[in-house]
């Protein structure tokens, strides 16, 4: 094993090794231990790195919550006009909702511990306005904040659909939402 003087990125691989851990055994499964053996850390590096347990999960989840508002960058960042971007936002439900297991239990764990605790409350509330400021870039902000709810409920329910809705239907549910009418 390296030392910390050598292993920059040994931070990072913490927080990594703590989502995936959480993705394959819930927030309920995490310890130092664990996150350190998946890690291949020291168990030392834990507490050097992190305050506990919670500062852990914050700063992990934070670390999701980035790579989430990164697919909305990019997904939304392309778009010029309204029509485009309202593609984008049918483009964005189905990446979600296709997109790796992992992310779409990450959310849930999430979502589950922030309606136990508030100071995950903050953080997802954080990430919502994030994801809702670039929906703002294309759309007004009521309708944006509805889009945002209606881009994650979707990407729920096609994901875990047997019979996922068809990106023709996804794309009728984003113009009826955005057309003002």
């Amino acid at each position: 094993m390296a030392t910390g003087r050598t292993d920059p990125q040994r931070r990072e691989r913490i927080l990594a090794a703590t989502l995936d851990h959480i993705a394959e055994e819930g927030v309920v499964g995490v310890s130092h231990r664990k996150v350190a053996g998946r890690a291949g850390v020291p168990l030392g590096s834990m507490t050097y790195h992190f305050s506990g347990i919670d500062d852990l999960l914050r700063e992990a989840f934070t670390l999701f919550a980035d790579h989430i508002v990164a697919v909305f960058e990019l997904y939304l960042g392309r778009a010029g006009t309204p029509d485009e971007a309202r593609e984008a936002v049918t483009d964005l439900i189905h990446v979600l909702s296709e997109g790796p297991r992992r992310d779409l239990v990450l959310t849930q764990e999430l979502y589950t511990l922030a309606a136990r605790r508030d100071e995950y409350r903050e953080l997802t509330h954080a990430w919502m306005n994030r994801s809702r400021r670039l929906l703002e870039q294309h759309f007004e902000p009521d309708t944006a904040r509805q889009l945002d709810a209606l881009i994650e409920g979707l990407a729920l329910h096609r994901s875990l659909d047997t019979e996922p809705q068809s990106r023709e239907l996804t794309r009728l549910a984003v113009r009826r939402m955005t057309s003002g009418a």
